[in-house]
Order: structure tokens, then C-alpha cells, then sequence
């Protein structure tokens, strides 16, 4: 099932792990951005789109599992 993927060159560059956090913490901070994005990170974005879009699944995932954990934790 796995025989394409090669796990050796996931994220395995700079650029590509700053695309899954940037991801991961857009969705986890409630808050509006206070400054535009540069240029060279709308690229790396741009160029690293996939693993953005996986750390804003990850992002949801770690809401529902905080909401979960404090109805776990109050109800």
C-alpha cells in the first residue's frame, strides 16, 4: 500500500516543515494575523502547498481533540 512513498525525503527540508507550522498555527491561533505575510513565504507556501494544507488538517484535528478533552474534563 505504502510502496510509492519514500519517508526519507518527508519533510526533510526547512521549507517544508515552515509550511506544515505555519499551517498547523493558522488554524490553531483564533486570532487574526498582525502583519502581512513576505513575499518569500507566500512562495514557500505556494511551493510547499500540500504540506500546508496537511498542517491545517492537523489544526482542525487538534481542536476537536481539545474539545473533546474539556468535555471530557467539565461534563
Amino acid at each position: 500500500m505504502l510502496n510509492g512513498i519514500n519517508f526519507k525525503e518527508f519533510l526533510n527540508k526547512p521549507g517544508e516543515v515552515h509550511a506544515l507550522v505555519e499551517g498547523l498555527c493558522e488554524v490553531l491561533c483564533p486570532w487574526r494575523a498582525r502583519y502581512k505575510p513576505s513575499s518569500e513565504l507566500l512562495e514557500s507556501l505556494k511551493k510547499e502547498h500540500h504540506y500546508y494544507a496537511f498542517g491545517r488538517a492537523l489544526g482542525v484535528i487538534v481542536w476537536i481533540l481539545i474539545a473533546k478533552l474539556v468535555q471530557v474534563i467539565f461534563w
